[in-house]
């Protein structure tokens, strides 16, 4: 028989002693099962205490709330879920779905949706964006995902240190806080790397790399839109006047969350300001950088019409070409090359074409 300690403790939770493992026939992808209280380390739920908790009684304890975090990577994870007594069909479908769809909606007393996190990666340019779901009632909150999401597991391992997290909303809102910071983190890292392509671009000479100038900012381009994009929708969300919560859970998702989630598509916007300001230089740059060679090729071609006309004249096979005979006729064209050349660059300057 499987136990909760059978499946992986991903999105770097810490595990829970031993003494507290339990086996659970009736949880399918189930990564932990807890019980949490203000002021006290969550326990770990046994196979009675989950059947009560998904049949939508409120816990033992009064004042406690249990949180459930699936896995649904598996048919038979997807399966367990729609199979919660205590859940709309509508519910079970949203959170058994591996849509990336940002949204948020309520239902009576529960409130559920999808929203983003980043995976597991160990470096935070090679993050990917991934979406997990949830399922918030008053003492009660389901979970689900595909992937490892480390912001999830942020706010497991502030239960495990005693921090107080009153409702199972407020493990919505902090999961939504750690995101937002997340993006906020990326954000620097982009801003450095366009400080790096403006550094170059103030130093611009006929040495520049325009190539590497562009890579930076394509790069952060490209990742800002990414942010962009999945950042967009829930600020929409927040902002959404016909989603009406829950009283209980009026205050603990929507202000705290709305506020950074809303500074951070700020600075992403700011952000991404800046980079189509630095890819307007670049051009601008680029245009130059072509026009100057343009202009020497221009002025060398021009230098180059007299002795090109010289040349072409007494490559001719005709009769009585003069200098012909004489045994300095290739010295003296080339004199009379030079010196059309010469009268050439002084019309030039007198123009100041050059």
């Amino acid at each position: 028989m499987e136990t909760i300690s059978d499946f992986p403790m991903a999105d770097n939770a810490a595990p829970l002693p031993a003494v507290l493992a339990a086996p659970t026939s009736v949880s399918n992808g189930l990564v932990w099962a807890i019980a949490c209280q203000s002021g006290q380390r969550p326990q770990r739920l046994n196979d009675a205490q989950i059947a009560h908790a998904l049949q939508g009684l409120p816990p033992e304890n009064p004042g406690s709330w249990v949180w459930l975090h699936y896995d649904i990577v598996h048919t038979a994870s997807r399966a367990h879920i729609q199979a919660i007594p205590c859940l709309s069909e509508e519910v079970r479908l949203a959170l058994g779905s591996t849509d990336r769809g940002t949204n948020v909606e309520a239902e009576g007393d529960i409130v559920y949706g999808a929203l983003p996190g980043f995976d597991d990666a160990m470096s935070e340019d090679d993050k990917n964006l991934s979406a997990w779901r949830f399922a918030v009632l008053p003492t009660l909150l389901i979970t689900t995902r595909r992937q490892p999401v480390p912001a999830l597991g942020v706010v497991y391992r502030a239960l495990q240190r005693i921090d107080s997290l009153d409702s199972p909303a407020e493990v919505v809102d902090h999961t939504l806080l750690e995101f937002a910071d997340t993006v906020r983190r990326n954000i620097g890292m982009l801003d450095d790397q366009l400080d790096r392509a403006e550094d170059l671009l103030l130093t611009l000479d006929q040495h520049t790399d325009f190539g590497r100038i562009s890579g930076l900012i394509g790069r952060v381009r490209r990742r800002s839109t990414e942010l962009r994009r999945v950042i967009s929708p829930v600020d929409r969300i927040f902002h959404n006047e016909d989603l009406e919560l829950p009283e209980w859970a009026e205050d603990d998702i929507r202000d705290r969350s709305q506020r950074q989630i809303h500074a951070a598509l700020d600075d992403l916007l700011a952000l991404q300001d800046r980079a189509r300001s630095l890819q307007d230089e670049l051009a601008s740059g680029q245009a130059e950088e072509t026009n100057r060679r343009l202009y020497t090729v221009s002025i060398v071609t021009t230098l180059m019409l007299p002795a090109t006309f010289v040349t072409g004249f007494f490559g001719m096979n005709t009769g009585g070409m003069f200098l012909a005979a004489g045994s300095l006729g290739t010295v003296e064209a080339g004199g009379i090359c030079f010196i059309f050349m010469m009268i050439t660059w002084m019309l030039l300057k007198v123009m100041k074409l050059l």
